[in-house]
């Protein structure tokens, strides 16, 4: 059985910064490319960034440059560095598989406000 403890969001201005942390308790985590989700009020969910288990990241267009995605094996955690936010990244942000996640692993997220 997986869980998911997602932390770190809050309410910033814009130009603020948030780390993002995802502690994933399955063993599977370590050989696995998994990734930050984000769904914004009213839209879809979509995926921001991937890192997979060589540590390879891919990036939303939108974020790149901005968000630094990582991970930590030892500890079975992932983490998202947002800097210079901005009001679009508001959203409840999610971690998951990539590029099939899960439903099992849908969790209620972290909310990411960044309002002024």
């Amino acid at each position: 059985q997986v869980q998911l403890v997602e932390s770190g969001g809050g309410l910033v201005q814009p130009g603020g910064s948030l780390r993002l942390s995802c502690v994933v308790s399955t063993n599977i985590f370590r050989i696995s490319t998994w990734g930050w989700y984000r769904q914004p009020p009213g839209e879809q969910r979509e995926l921001v960034a991937s890192i997979s288990g060589g540590n390879a990241p891919t990036y939303k267009d939108s974020v790149r440059g901005r968000f630094t995605i990582s991970r930590d094996n030892a500890k079975n955690t992932m983490y998202l560095q947002m800097h210079s936010l901005k009001p679009e990244d508001t959203a409840v942000y999610y971690c998951n598989r990539v590029p099939l996640p899960s439903a099992f692993l849908w969790g209620q997220g972290t909310q990411v406000t960044v309002s002024s």
